[in-house]
């Protein structure tokens, strides 16, 4: 019937386009052909109708299974190696991060993946989110972030994570719903903790003590700022009198570190919870001539401080290991991004050399606690 149909419709095209080619009698041959035509079409579109109905399951159950098949395809091709992950820092240029980068590239080669490393020149949530962006749309097969605002990126880590893309962050967290795990370099209260403690025996029990920190806006310093001050009390001796910011600029933080030493020139101790603000402030120390008067503390990298270790500027420091914190990202996205867990509370899985890992109710997966580098220790370690 279908094929009768067809044969009608081209029979009558063919024969007004004869009477078409007629000159004169063009208009009359049209209106004498219009109402057998319009019967013709109306005599085969309900068959056309059920040709396409007929058809529909079929073309829509072709669609599925070449879905399911590509999909399938991308995860095996993620699970045998040759995934496309990101890794972004808070800004580029940071030794902390660069070290990080290290431990991912390592990651990288062990499971044969690719890890860019993209990050913007200064930690800035507004320029994070548009390098985020771009890469959302390049279709990246996973992203691990450390963020620079856990708020401002959540809508941004919920547009990944609804393209398809995993979203781990490291070192600083985006709020939960806009991630789907955060690798912890250490419990924030132990952070916490050993910085207090570190001051408190830089400042022989008491004094006046200063914070110099990132961005106001970064969320783990935030956290251990918080929780230094509720700890406060434990350390009767010490005296809070200033918290201030460098941004995570060298420069910046120099000055920051010149001015409280200006403005309270009886401090003993400045803590700054960064690897830019450490090294910074242990230089502001000695170009100020006031190494064993005042005393830097906080976390930093040991390459960074050991000439301030030896100098005397900063006896003492903590960090984990940031390399082992960009390498356990990796394998963590990559274990997502492959399919070999769906990133849930009590998920586990393999994490390479560091062992395995399991992720907890709170959405984490912990790295391991801080160490406490001194000169009896800081020549053991390169990094």
């Amino acid at each position: 019937m279908m094929k009768k149909s067809i044969v009608i419709l081209f029979v009558l095209g063919t024969l007004v386009l004869s009477l078409a080619a007629c000159g004169g009698q063009v208009q009359q041959a049209v209106e004498e052909a219009a109402p057998t035509v319009q019967a013709a079409v109306e005599e085969v579109a309900p068959t056309v109708q059920a040709a396409v109905e007929e058809a529909a399951p079929t073309v829509q159950a072709a669609v599925e299974e070449a879905a399911t098949a590509v999909g399938e395809a991308a995860q095996e091709d993620l699970a045998e190696g040759g995934g496309n992950y990101v890794l972004v820092p808070k800004n580029l240029g940071n030794p902390y991060f660069d070290t990080a980068n290290v431990g991912a590239q390592e990651a990288a080669g062990e499971l044969g993946v690719e890890v860019t490393y993209q990050g913007s020149a200064v930690a800035d949530a507004t320029e994070q989110i548009q390098l985020l962006n771009s890469l959302i749309a390049q279709n990246v097969d996973g992203l691990a972030i450390s963020a620079n605002d856990a708020d401002a990126l959540v809508p941004t880590g919920q547009e990944a994570m609804a393209a398809g893309i995993p979203v781990v962050t490291w070192d600083s967290a985006i709020a939960p719903e806009g991630r789907n795990v955060h690798v912890v370099q250490a419990e924030s209260d132990g952070i916490a903790e050993v910085q207090l403690q570190m001051a408190s025996d830089l400042a022989g029990g008491e004094g006046e003590i200063a914070i110099l920190s990132a961005t106001s806006t970064a969320p783990n310093q935030n956290e251990w700022i918080a929780l230094m001050e509720e700890k406060l009390p434990d350390y009767p001796g010490l005296n809070l009198v200033a918290t201030v910011y460098g941004d995570d600029e060298d420069e910046k933080s120099y000055n920051e570190a010149i001015g409280l030493m200006q403005t309270y020139p009886d401090l003993k101790v400045i803590i700054a919870p960064t690897t830019v603000g450490i090294a910074a402030s242990a230089r502001a120390v000695q170009d100020a001539e006031r190494v064993g008067e005042v005393f830097v503390t906080g976390l930093g990298t040991p390459n960074q401080m050991r000439e301030y270790v030896e100098s005397g500027a900063s006896p003492q420091f903590a960090l984990w290991n940031p390399a082992d914190l960009g390498y356990l990202a990796i394998y963590t996205l990559n274990a997502i991004a492959s399919g070999a867990i769906a990133g849930e509370p009590g998920d586990s899985y393999d994490a390479g050399k560091l062992g395995s890992y399991t992720i907890r109710d709170d959405g984490t997966v912990l790295l391991g606690p801080p160490t406490v580098f001194d000169e009896n220790n800081i020549n053991d370690f390169d990094f």
